[in-house]
């Protein structure tokens, strides 16, 4: 497959994509194109279970987690990051600038601060408003279906209304309209797994060099503290420079269960091709756990030639790429359970 290459989950990935991808395609590095990625989708307030318009916890704090990948020792992460923006960003400067892994609540906000980050009010209007209505409810939170919790999500609606807040260059990004759905099923498929939508990127850049990121503000209305797969070393993101990587959205339990996305890449090690193995930790996530009716999971394995492949517990899921003759939302290789 023709190099460089940027996946990512969900159709509003495709937003991030097209902003990393002038850089990339310039000879750019797939460390900065994932970061990329994840800054233009944190600031995006339409999104509404990553950065600026996450959905709060059930005391109305928001809370980010993220981290960044290259390869075993080269990785970091952060969680229960309550007063910065971009926690992706927050996780490289842990990769780059400490000898720790992962940095957590106050010292991660510390951390962020002495890097010079900038301190950022991460509650939207609407996650705040969607917030409110949830208090008078006051059920549990189906994620299964669209509630009217917050405004529609994203799918492929124009220009990214976010500013980066650190440096980023800021601006309106465009990108090619999805292309329209199979008959019978609805270019909103997504806005049933709303709260899910974590999103994860991975990148092969033209020096041949994997990297992989994920960002999120975790599951709404969560208790307080609560930390998912998202910003876990080897639960939603892993990379092996030689071998592929992997990242997963969706329930975090779930995936945190089996390692999946340590798997998925252990099993790519292993000889599975990639859509082999990302069924593979998805069939370990069925025979393990009683999968409901809300659960959804996704993965995206990628080789270090290329090649790729997604599956998802259900239906309703699609992934972004971006390359040298491709952008597009594209639904996924393979569905689990009907």
């Amino acid at each position: 497959m023709t190099v460089p290459l940027i996946l990512s989950t969900w159709s509003f990935g495709q937003r991030g994509n097209e902003a990393a991808w002038p850089g990339l395609a310039r000879g750019g590095h797939s460390i900065d194109a994932v970061e990329r990625v994840c800054q233009v989708l944190e600031a995006d307030q339409e999104v509404d279970s990553v950065g600026f318009g996450g959905l709060p916890d059930s005391n109305g704090h928001v809370s980010l987690d993220g981290c960044i990948m290259l390869a075993p020792n080269r990785c970091g992460s952060v969680c229960n990051v309550r007063r910065f923006m971009h926690p992706v960003s927050i996780a490289r400067q842990v990769m780059e600038q400490t000898h720790h892994v992962m940095l957590s609540g106050d010292g991660a906000d510390a951390f962020a601060q002495a890097q010079g980050f900038m301190p950022a009010d991460l509650l939207a209007a609407d996650a705040q408003d969607a917030y409110h209505r949830w208090l008078k409810e006051r059920g549990t939170v189906d994620q299964s279906r669209d509630k009217g919790y917050s405004a529609p999500r994203p799918i492929d609606r124009g220009a990214s209304r976010g500013q980066p807040n650190d440096g980023a260059r800021a601006g309106r990004l465009f990108f090619h309209p999805a292309p329209e759905p199979p008959p019978g099923r609805s270019r909103d498929d997504e806005s049933k797994w709303k709260g899910h939508d974590t999103i994860g990127v991975l990148c092969i850049d033209a020096h041949g060099v994997l990297a992989g990121a994920c960002s999120t503000s975790g599951m709404p209305f969560k208790l307080p503290g609560r930390v998912g797969d998202s910003p876990i070393i080897g639960h939603g993101l892993y990379v092996d420079p030689e071998h592929g990587a992997a990242v997963a959205t969706g329930t975090g339990e779930l995936i945190m269960g089996v390692c999946g996305s340590f798997l998925a890449v252990e099993l790519m090690r292993a000889g599975q091709e990639p859509l082999e193995a990302a069924r593979s930790v998805l069939q370990r996530i069925i025979d393990n756990y009683d999968v409901k009716p809300e659960h959804q999971v996704a993965l995206i394995a990628m080789r270090p030639d290329g090649q790729f492949a997604s599956a998802a517990l259900r239906s309703g899921y699609k992934s972004s790429v971006r390359g040298n003759q491709r952008n597009e939302v594209v639904e996924p290789d393979a569905v689990m359970l009907r």
